[in-house]
């Protein structure tokens, strides 16, 4: 009788999906697709509406920013999780207008005169930003080990702290009732913590599928329930088109100035930290391994989408803090829902109307939900702080410091009133200044002296080693 030769136990492999890369069902795509897209809406048209707002342009002139911009996110959204050749980390990442760029543009569109002229040149600048990190990516994605978790860590938690008083803004009314009695009102905070309290609810008690709604659930109930109060206002979407087109180069031929030119290419190395961030964070949430490669493909893709953001009367993109937060929630990860949610937000940018919908959702209620989820980017960041030796005293001042400096344009205002334009376009911004501080700290302490820094350890974290619970079910299962 011939011999059989034993069967080795690794003869057979069972092969996993990583939930990134698990294509769903098309219901459950459309459903957190579209929990993304609210959880992404008010963020992502406050920039043109700021912007819009300061340099003086029409209703109809901020409509079309509006459309234009949800446009662009969606597309920058598919390019960024679908990915293509070398551009996009195909990861659940949700990309919009970076709120890093807000006062250097608002600068620079004042600067140039305001109105659409003022729009040109911060196209112009916008453009050029855009081809420099596309050109600059693979260059920067090399430096990520300059990139230890104590700056990581640090920018991430300065993101969410940052954030989170936008969130508070909206729990309070919206940033647009300061300064009225009905700003703080308690009616404005009821709805807020209501959507709060039901989010957590439905995460607490809720069964996996349900839990993974909870955003979604929370902000259709706390309109609904705006509504039947008379707070909830649907005017805008009666009178809304239903069809309109972005054309490039809406309001003319872009206008290319050194200075202008210069400030965006400072924001737009702070963005590329920022992605450099976030792609971590989202590799840290959803256990799929990070490397140079995937950050030099995100950072393409920011790069395109910011060049078409130029071309289609959009700004510069970046990976949302808020949606990042939103992952971590529902524990959906895969990249599909994100492409699921960027086609969303195509439709959204085609159809006035339905983009109107949409924006109806009351400010009290976002806020409530946003605490959430922007609270959840600064723990995210913490997380990874817990990778960095914090007993190091150097280590514990690039947090300390950048934490101060990170709050600095928040709370003492006045003083960057003070500061020439061109250096407050730079510096009047949180995040771009707490970021600078944690580069430029680390470089002093641990790169200039040569001492060794800890770098994320991605063993065990990849989707080799993942534990099978880890890949084999979670919420959209």
């Amino acid at each position: 009788m011939p011999r059989q030769s034993p069967r080795r136990p690794h003869a057979q492999t069972r092969t996993h999906t990583h939930p990134v890369d698990e294509l769903l069902p098309i219901p459950r795509l459309a459903l957190y697709g579209f929990q993304h897209v609210l959880a992404f809406y008010a963020a992502a048209v406050i920039v043109p509406v700021l912007l819009g707002n300061a340099l003086g342009l029409s209703r109809q002139e901020l409509v079309h920013l509006i459309n234009a911009d949800l446009l662009t996110c969606g597309v920058a959204s598919i390019i960024q999780a679908l990915g293509f050749w070398k551009v996009g980390a195909r990861l659940p990442l949700v990309q919009g207008v970076t709120f890093t760029a807000v006062s250097p543009m608002i600068a620079i569109g004042t600067g140039a005169g305001g109105g659409t002229a003022g729009l040109l040149v911060v196209y112009g600048a916008v453009i050029t930003a855009g081809m420099a990190t596309f050109l600059f990516a693979p260059l920067f994605s090399k430096l990520v080990k300059y990139f230890p978790p104590v700056v990581i860590g640090t920018i991430l938690t300065i993101i969410g702290i940052t954030l989170i008083p936008v969130a508070l803004q909206d729990a309070a009314g919206g940033a647009h009732l300061i300064g009225t009695p009905a700003y703080g009102d308690p009616k404005n905070l009821a709805y807020a913590l209501g959507t709060l309290l039901f989010i957590l609810a439905v995460v607490r008690i809720g069964k996996p599928f349900l839990s993974s709604l909870a955003v979604l659930l929370g902000l259709v109930v706390g309109t609904a329930v705006a509504w039947l109060f008379g707070d909830a206002d649907f005017a805008a979407v009666r009178e809304s088109d239903w069809f309109g087109v972005t054309t490039p180069f809406h309001y003319g031929m872009p206008r290319f100035e050194l200075l202008p030119i210069v400030a965006m290419l400072v924001v737009v190395l702070i963005t590329m930290v920022e992605t450099t961030g976030d792609v971590y964070a989202i590799g840290e949430i959803t256990r799929k391994r990070v490397d140079a490669d995937t950050v030099a493909r995100a950072l393409r893709a920011d790069g395109a989408a910011t060049v078409l953001g130029g071309v289609l009367n959009s700004f510069p993109y970046v990976a949302f803090a808020e949606n990042i937060g939103l992952v971590r929630m529902s524990k959906v990860m895969s990249r599909y829902v994100v492409v699921a949610a960027g086609v969303f937000m195509v439709v959204l940018g085609l159809l006035p109307k339905a983009g109107s919908l949409v924006a109806s959702v009351p400010h009290p209620v976002l806020g409530g939900a946003a605490v959430s989820m922007f609270g959840i980017v600064a723990a995210v960041g913490v997380q990874i702080l817990g990778k960095a030796d914090l007993r190091e005293e150097r280590n514990t001042l690039i947090l300390a410091v950048s934490l101060g400096a990170a709050l600095l344009p928040t709370t003492v205002a006045p003083f960057f009133d003070r500061m020439p334009d061109d250096l407050r376009a730079v510096l009047d911004s949180g995040i771009t200044l707490g970021a600078l501080t944690a580069i430029t700290l680390n470089l002093l302490f641990n790169v200039f002296t040569r001492r060794t820094t800890t770098e994320i350890d991605w063993d065990g974290v990849g989707e080799d080693e993942a534990p099978e619970a880890e890949f084999g079910a979670h919420p959209a299962r």
